[in-house]
C-alpha cells in the first residue's frame, strides 16, 4: 500500500516519471535552441489562415480581404469550380463521409474504381491504382517494384517525397546532376551490371519551373535498356495539347512506363494521387505497395471532385491551353523589369533572389500591397537559392498578373533587389 501511495504522489514507482520528466525538459530546451536558429536564419515558415475558398481571390483570417493569390497549386481553377463542388456534395451524399477501411477490407466502392479506369485512360494506360497522396505514390512504388538486384537513377533535384520512396527500398541507387544527360548517360553505364534499372524523375520541378528532357532521357532509356518513370504533379491536367503532362508534351507518352501525380493540384485540389501504368504493376502494388495496403481509402467528396475534374478535361482541353498565354506574359513583364525568373514556359515562375531573408521580407511586403506570395528557402531549395515562387492559374485575369508584377516592381527597388 505504501509503495501505491508513493506511485501516486510520484515516488518510488514514480521515479521513472522524474527521469522522464528531465528528458523532455532537455528535450523541449534543444527544440527551441533549434526554432531559434530557424528564426536567425530568415527561414521560419508561418501559415497565413484563409478564411474563404481556394482561388484567385482570397480572404485571410483578421480582416485581409481581396488578396490575389499567386502561390497556390489550382492551376486550372477547379478548386472552387461549381461543377466540381457539386459532384463533392453528391458524392458524399451518396457514398458517406469515408470507409473506416482500408482498401483490400471493405474499402473499395464503385467511385474508386470508376475514377482509377478514368484516370488510366486519361493518361493512355492500361491500368491505375489511388492512394491517399502523391507523397504516398512515390512512398509505395520504388519498394514494391525493385529489389537489391536492381537500380534506380534519380535526378538530384527530385521531390523530397521520390528521395525518400528510393530510401526505403533496397535497390543500388545512382544519383544524376540536375537535367545532365552526360551524367546520366554516364550512370546508366555504370548500372549496367544491375537487372532492371529504372530512371525517376519530375516531369516538371516544382521548386525551379523547368520540364525534364524526358525525349533525351527515353532515347537514353531505350539505349541502355532502362524504365523511365516520371512524378507528374506538376504537369497533369495543363500540360500538352490536352493537359495530360510532360511525356504528351514531349510526344514520349508510348516510351514512359510510369506516371504517378495527384488529385491535389490541378485536378480538384482536395487530395488524392495515384499510380498508373502496365497493369500487372498495379495489381503488384496492390498486393505489396504498403501506402495503399495500410491507408484508409480516399473519402467519396474527394474522388467526386476529381472525377468532375478529369470530365472537364476530357471534354475540352480548353481551361489546359489557356495557361499559356497568362504564363507568358507574367515571365516576359517580369523579365522586362529586371527580375530573373528560374523554368521555362511553366505556370511556376519562381523570382530567384537568392538570400532567404531578402525573400521572406519582400513576400510580407507583397501581402501588404494585396498580393500572396511565399519565400522558398533552404531546406525547401539549396542554400544561396532563395526565391519567390509565383503560380500561375488560369483563373488569374490579366489584371491580376499586371498588379502583381507592379507589386514586385515596387518591393524589388524598395529592397534593393532592383536597381
Amino acid at each position: 500500500r505504501r509503495a501505491a501511495a508513493r506511485a501516486l504522489r510520484g515516488g518510488g514507482a514514480g521515479a521513472p516519471r522524474a527521469a522522464s520528466g528531465a528528458a523532455a525538459a532537455q528535450l523541449r530546451r534543444r527544440l527551441e535552441s533549434e526554432l531559434q536558429e530557424i528564426r536567425g536564419a530568415g527561414t521560419w515558415k508561418s501559415e497565413r489562415v484563409i478564411a474563404s475558398r481556394q482561388g484567385p481571390h482570397l480572404r485571410l483570417a483578421g480582416g485581409g480581404a481581396g488578396i490575389i493569390n499567386f502561390c497556390a497549386n489550382n492551376y486550372l481553377g477547379l478548386s472552387s469550380h461549381p461543377e466540381v463542388i457539386r459532384a463533392a456534395v453528391e458524392a458524399l451524399e451518396k457514398f458517406g463521409a469515408g470507409l473506416s477501411s482500408v482498401r483490400f477490407i471493405c474499402g473499395t466502392q464503385s467511385i474508386h474504381k470508376d475514377l482509377e479506369e478514368k484516370i488510366a485512360r486519361f493518361h493512355q494506360r492500361e491500368d491505375a491504382i489511388l492512394y491517399a497522396s502523391c507523397f504516398d505514390a512515390n512512398a509505395g512504388i520504388f519498394e514494391a517494384l525493385l529489389t537489391p538486384e536492381d537500380a534506380v537513377l534519380s535526378d538530384e533535384l527530385n521531390h523530397a517525397s521520390i528521395i525518400d520512396g528510393i530510401r526505403l527500398c533496397k535497390a543500388n541507387k545512382y544519383r544524376y546532376k540536375h537535367m545532365d544527360m552526360q551524367d546520366l548517360e554516364a550512370k546508366l553505364k555504370e548500372a549496367q551490371k544491375h537487372r532492371l534499372r529504372l530512371v525517376a524523375t519530375d516531369g516538371a520541378f516544382s521548386m525551379d519551373g523547368d520540364i525534364a528532357p524526358l525525349r533525351e532521357i527515353c532515347q537514353l532509356a531505350q539505349k541502355y535498356d532502362a524504365l523511365v518513370f516520371i512524378d507528374e504533379c506538376h504537369a497533369t491536367g495543363f500540360l500538352g495539347p490536352n493537359g495530360r503532362g510532360t511525356d504528351e508534351l514531349l510526344g514520349v507518352t508510348d516510351k514512359v512506363t510510369i506516371v504517378n501525380s495527384t488529385l491535389g493540384k490541378a485536378l480538384g485540389g482536395a487530395a488524392g494521387g495515384y499510380t498508373t501504368g502496365p497493369k500487372p504493376l498495379i495489381d503488384l502494388l496492390r498486393q505489396r505497395s504498403r501506402p495503399y495496403l495500410f491507408s484508409n481509402s480516399l473519402p467519396p467528396a474527394v474522388v467526386g471532385c476529381a472525377s468532375k475534374a478529369l470530365d472537364l478535361l476530357m471534354e475540352s482541353n480548353a481551361i489546359a491551353q489557356s495557361m499559356a498565354a497568362k504564363t507568358q506574359r507574367f515571365r516576359s513583364k517580369m523579365t522586362a523589369a529586371g527580375f530573373t525568373i528560374s523554368g521555362k514556359d511553366h505556370p511556376i515562375c519562381p523570382v530567384m533572389l537568392g538570400d532567404a531573408r531578402l525573400a521572406s521580407v519582400m513576400a510580407e511586403d507583397m501581402l501588404n500591397r494585396g498580393i500572396y506570395v511565399i519565400g522558398f528557402s533552404y531546406p525547401v531549395v539549396p542554400k544561396g537559392k532563395a526565391r519567390i515562387r509565383v503560380q500561375i492559374s488560369a483563373v488569374h485575369s490579366d489584371e491580376d498578373i499586371d498588379r502583381c508584377v507592379e507589386a514586385f516592381t515596387e518591393v524589388g527597388r524598395k529592397h534593393g533587389a532592383l536597381s
